[in-house]
């Protein structure tokens, strides 16, 4: 039988790329089969991560926005410098890994089903912006991270894999933000793994997914 075709993977970040270091690392080390990834878009020239991706002999691009007159310009060449990579709404998956830019709905309904995210709370919970500050906030005894698939609408897309991670008594959110950050290094690629699989399946708002 003829291999699979592999899933071509843009990564689109703004600092430095821990997440994204987490994906590479597990196509390297072959615990994600199938998939590459192709090229890392960055929205600030400063973005470690560009260089840490150039590192993993990645192509790695900074997108000034400032160069395009309207958001829609500059997802234009978002959108060209992913499919130039072969990074396709037909062939392809997008993540987020910190990028801190808000994406029109013409360009996530573009990658609809094969563009996620990732982020430090258990969502539907503290959605946005300091989400760990937000937790400690309010109280809870339990915070987390979540991989969800992209929608328009902020933080709000179906979820593809969440984990728990208890808050101890004097926690700030620099201490709450470390302890989840390595939970999320264990799930994004795990849900990447899934996707590239063929394991996930969107059924209205929950995310099904299929045994090997």
């Amino acid at each position: 039988m003829p291999n699979a075709p592999t899933c071509n993977l843009g990564i689109l970040v703004s600092g430095r790329g821990s997440n994204m270091l987490a994906v590479i690392r597990s196509i390297e080390r072959g615990k994600i089969k199938g998939a590459k990834v192709r090229i890392v878009i960055s929205d600030r020239r400063d973005a470690r991560a560009l260089e840490e991706a150039k590192k993993h002999g990645i192509e790695a691009v900074w997108i000034d926005p400032a160069g395009a007159p309207s958001r829609v310009e500059y997802e234009q060449k978002l959108l060209s410098a992913l499919r130039k990579s072969g990074v396709t709404p037909e062939r392809g998956l997008v993540l987020l890994a910190g990028f801190m830019r808000l994406l029109s709905p013409a360009f996530v309904d573009a990658f609809r089903g094969r563009m996620m995210n990732i982020h430090p709370s258990l969502l539907p919970s503290f959605p946005g912006l300091k989400a760990q500050e937000q937790a400690l906030d309010y109280g809870v005894k339990a915070s987390g991270c979540t991989v969800h698939f992209v929608v328009p609408e902020v933080d709000s897309g179906p979820i593809i894999l969440q984990i728990a991670v208890k808050v101890v008594e004097g926690d700030t959110p620099e201490l709450l933000s470390g302890r989840i950050l390595r939970q999320e290094h264990r799930i994004y690629p795990l849900a990447v793994k899934l996707f590239v699989e063929g394991r996930l399946k969107i059924e209205g708002r929950k995310v099904v997914t299929a045994r090997k």
